[in-house]
């Protein structure tokens, strides 16, 4: 069981695009949401986060452009990503946190490209 990312794709530089993670199951029940991303050569980094309190981290590298939200009702996390760069490329992991229990989604890629 894992969550579940949808709405990568190609999208020119400054463009926006909008992530969804559906969670594997109460989006309540999870310390944290948030997605990580891995571009090529390089590793894994946290782009933002948001815990079942309500408080969210964001990479320095994305603050003031992406925005993580979440649909309980849902149990969806969203990414919104405005002002895309090149170096936004990457594949996006979706992640859930329950305890010291992590929980991948299987990625889905975003390519930032004229």
């Amino acid at each position: 069981v894992r969550p579940v990312e949808s709405g990568g794709g190609l999208v020119q530089p400054g463009g926006s695009l909008r992530l969804s993670c559906a969670a594997s199951g109460s989006i309540s029940s999870f310390n944290a949401m948030g997605w990580y991303r891995q571009a090529p050569g390089k590793q894994r980094e946290l782009v933002a986060s948001t815990t079942s309190g309500g408080g969210t981290n964001y990479a320095d590298s994305v603050k003031g452009r992406f925005t993580i939200s979440r649909d309980n009702a849902q149990n969806t996390v969203y990414l919104h990503m405005n002002s895309l760069k090149p170096e936004d490329t990457a594949v996006y992991y979706c992640f859930e946190t329950l305890e010291t229990d992590w929980y991948w989604g299987q990625g889905t890629q975003v390519i930032v490209s004229s």
